[in-house]
């Protein structure tokens, strides 16, 4: 393998398993030069007329899998996601927009009927600390056409045949990589899309959890037999305590402080009624409700209703599932990455197939951005060299300091980051906070120019 590939993209990329080992160096090579430019065209990243022939071939290989690029990267995630107590296994579907592509094959209809493009539900593994340990899987389809019918026979078609079972797979790809970290406990995370009866009858391993924003006022169990809604039943639990909780401005809303009662009980879910040939089982589950009882005049009032398999028997536990599932928003961050970094809805590929490879391998290169920002903020005092190679440091330090020479000690992983955010266009100030993705996506770009120029003047550095 080439010395000059970046040994991370090496590590994420080197065992796909693409049927010849001259794919998965190709695949190593475009991951290398796409990662150095996420933003820039395809002519722009690649440094030759040939490359850019090899990259469009690559895509357009039809011997090549997407999932199989996925996997080496999920694979080379195992020995972080066996390092950690507890990994989230986050769930959310964004859409990419494709309209103005004319020649695109095999697009479909998106949320808005006169727009093109494709679905994709990703899951990436989170800890409780915000750090994203890697892309677990992917889903990309085209929506058909809605026949006439397909609202009133919704009902009656099985899971299988629904956009839905996409959480029921993603479920699976996190039990199928649990087995391999026997010592992690997974907890799958869904918005209130993934309220649906059958994920909760998925049969699950002792280490893998579910926690949904609930959809749905779902009938449950009372204790004298009867049935009542599941508002109604949670609503006479004891309040636990109260969170304060600072709401950012929203349109036509100003920034405030909201306090929100929680209250949390273990319920019994029965099955929906329209279901009831199918003899399903009820469900026991634990609810989590944060609401806010006395909101000011004029404001919408905040209430997440959460349901989770997690034995929910103290506050501490109610409190830890509310941080949980607010850790939701990194998925929203990858896909935004891919989108306004990664610049997927720009690509000209023409064929879902190789819109499919591309997006496999922009995935990792988005979660690898947001690894970054997101570790400094959980071990900022650990050295740089968990994230950068030497020779990245190093000419990284000796740019910013204007120096030709870069000291021994190896800088923290706070200071090199900020450095790069530096380039990106972070005014390094007290009050500035921690630099966001987008200027360290700008500052990788430029570190990657950094470097190669310290490699040529300094070649004993090491590569």
């Amino acid at each position: 393998m080439d010395t000059e590939d970046v040994s991370w993209v090496a590590d994420e990329f080197g065992f796909a398993s693409l049927g010849d080992e001259r794919r998965t160096d190709r695949l190593v090579k475009l991951a290398t030069s796409l990662a150095e430019s996420p933003t820039a065209s395809f002519p722009e990243a690649l440094k030759s007329q040939a490359e850019l022939t090899a990259t469009y071939r690559f895509f357009d290989n039809d011997q090549i899998d997407a999932e199989n690029i996925l996997a080496s990267h999920t694979g080379a995630s195992l020995d972080r996601l066996g390092s950690v107590p507890v990994v989230l296994s986050v769930q959310d579907t964004t859409e990419f927009n494709f309209t103005s592509h004319k020649a695109l094959e095999d697009a479909g209809p998106l949320t808005h009927a006169n727009c093109q493009g494709f679905f994709a539900h990703t899951t990436l593994a989170i800890t409780p600390e915000r750090v994203p340990l890697g892309v677990l899987s992917q889903l990309v389809w085209a929506r058909e056409k809605d026949p006439p019918n397909k609202r009133a026979t919704r009902k009656n078609r099985p899971i299988e045949e629904k956009e839905s079972n996409k959480w029921l797979l993603s479920l699976q790809a996190t039990i199928d990589i649990q087995a391999h970290c026997n010592g992690t406990q997974f907890i799958s995370v869904g918005d209130r899309e993934a309220d649906i009866y059958d994920l909760f009858l998925v049969d699950r391993p002792q280490n893998v959890d579910l926690l949904v924003r609930a959809a749905q006022n779902r009938n449950v169990e009372s204790e004298d037999g009867t049935v009542e809604s599941l508002l109604e039943q949670v609503a006479q639990a004891k309040a636990a305590t109260t969170v304060e909780l600072q709401v950012p401005k929203r349109q036509q809303q100003p920034a405030r402080q909201a306090t929100l009662t929680l209250r949390y009980c273990k319920v019994t879910l029965c099955p929906p009624q329209y279901r009831a040939k199918e003899k399903l089982s009820p469900v026991e589950i634990w609810v989590v409700w944060a609401v806010e009882e006395n909101p000011k005049k004029g404001v919408e009032p905040i209430a997440w209703l959460l349901l989770t398999t997690c034995p929910i028997n103290s506050v501490k536990a109610a409190l830890q599932t509310l941080d949980w599932y607010a850790c939701r928003w990194g998925i929203e961050i990858l896909h935004k990455v891919l989108k306004s970094g990664c610049k997927i809805e720009a690509r000209q590929l023409e064929t879902a197939d190789r819109i499919k490879r591309c997006l496999s391998v922009y995935s990792v290169i988005a979660w690898r951005i947001l690894y970054a920002t997101m570790l400094v903020r959980c071990v900022p005092d650990a050295p740089c060299t968990a994230l950068l190679d030497p020779d990245e440091w190093q000419a990284l330090y000796c740019a910013i300091h204007e120096v030709p020479t870069p000291p021994d000690e190896v800088p923290s992983l706070y200071q090199a980051v900020r450095w790069i955010a530096q380039l990106g266009g972070f005014i390094d100030r007290k009050n500035n906070g921690q630099p966001g993705v987008t200027v360290l996506w700008r500052g990788f770009q430029h570190l990657t120019d950094l470097t190669k120029m310290y490699r040529i003047f300094n070649p004993r550095s090491p590569s």
